[in-house]
């Protein structure tokens, strides 16, 4: 924004001709100049990120306090919920197949149980055996042995979690069996994560988990602007969302995937089949109140595929969806 000195009304001012009082009004014209050009510019945006739990978290906000708050959060969730830190409660239950654990796993596990019921086993954590044999098959471009799958799938199944809270203890039916919190870990770190920056008394934030993020307040007073990367083509941006004080999590089949013989295998498992979703669904944005909502519904619903997925969301109040297919996007 410029301002032109002839507009200012203090201009005329320069017209008496008593030299101090001329060079009086012409620095109180200079300051009010630049006090109106301050006025104009933007507030400074903090932004930082960092890699946890597995993922980028990024923070923006115009407090610059918000960034550590954030990733010093997400420090203390990433060592009760991670599955590669030996000294993590989830690393140790899968381990040990029953250990007595603190009320927030109990919380996230119970919330856990609430998605695989009302998905009618879409959503599964006890996935964690299938998702470990995917993974390696999309390191090595190869698909996994049908033994492999089968002996997984008996493995897995949220009945045979059983949850004790007199004693806060989760316990595993079968041997072997392991929990992976990859659909619903993200979403939880950003809600714990934006909770502790309202307890700072900041009001504005933008923080992001991968595909996860909140959006705390307003950027500078307008809804951030949140786009949607297009499905097949990573460096298109393929619509917009304007939001304020929501959440919104994607998940798709080109985050982690391989393609064998014009097939496409991701690493999002659908538990009544032991391989990747294959509902012709390439991409859901969910926008919730909350992001482990979102995360978990986002999941749920490119298992479910695109009818079936769009019957779930509306289970949920203040929940919209976009479900994407290839004959939405091109089949590219």
């Amino acid at each position: 924004m410029k301002t032109r000195p002839s507009s200012l009304p203090c201009r005329q001012a320069g017209i008496v001709h008593r030299p101090s009082l001329k060079i009086t009004t012409l620095a109180t014209c200079y300051l009010l100049l630049a006090t109106l050009l301050l006025g104009c510019q933007q507030p400074q945006l903090y932004k930082r990120s960092q890699l946890l739990i597995g993922t980028t978290i990024e923070v923006t906000s115009i407090d610059s306090r918000a960034p550590e708050i954030v990733f010093a959060r997400i420090k203390e969730i990433e060592k009760v919920f991670s599955k590669f830190d030996p000294d993590s409660q989830i690393y140790q239950l899968n381990k040990l197949g029953a250990l007595q654990v603190s009320k927030e796993v109990i919380d996230l596990i119970k919330k856990a149980k609430f998605f695989n019921q009302i998905s009618e086993g879409a959503f599964d954590i006890s996935v964690g055996p299938l998702v470990d044999i995917w993974k390696q098959a999309i390191k090595t471009q190869k698909l996994p042995a049908q033994s492999q799958i089968d002996k997984a799938r008996k493995l897995a199944g949220m009945d045979k979690i059983t949850i004790e809270e007199k004693n806060s203890t989760i316990r595993f039916k079968r041997k072997g069996m392991n929990i992976d919190l990859g659909a619903i870990a993200k979403g939880y770190a950003v809600d714990v994560a934006i909770e502790a920056l309202k307890k700072a008394g900041i009001k504005d934030a933008l923080v992001s988990a991968g595909g996860d993020m909140y959006c705390l307040g307003t950027k500078v007073g307008e809804p951030w602007n949140i786009g949607i990367q297009h499905p097949r083509k990573p460096y298109e941006v393929i619509g917009y969302l304007k939001l304020a004080n929501k959440a919104v999590a994607t998940s798709g089949d080109y985050e982690q995937f391989f393609i064998l013989d014009n097939k496409r295998y991701s690493h999002i498992i659908d538990p009544k089949t032991g391989y990747p979703a294959d509902k012709k669904v390439i991409s859901v944005t969910v926008m919730a109140p909350d992001c482990l909502t979102a995360d978990a519904l986002a999941t749920s619903i490119m298992v479910l595929g695109k009818e079936k997925g769009g019957e779930l969301a509306k289970k949920f109040k203040d929940v919209e969806v976009r479900i994407l297919t290839n004959d939405d996007v091109g089949n590219n």
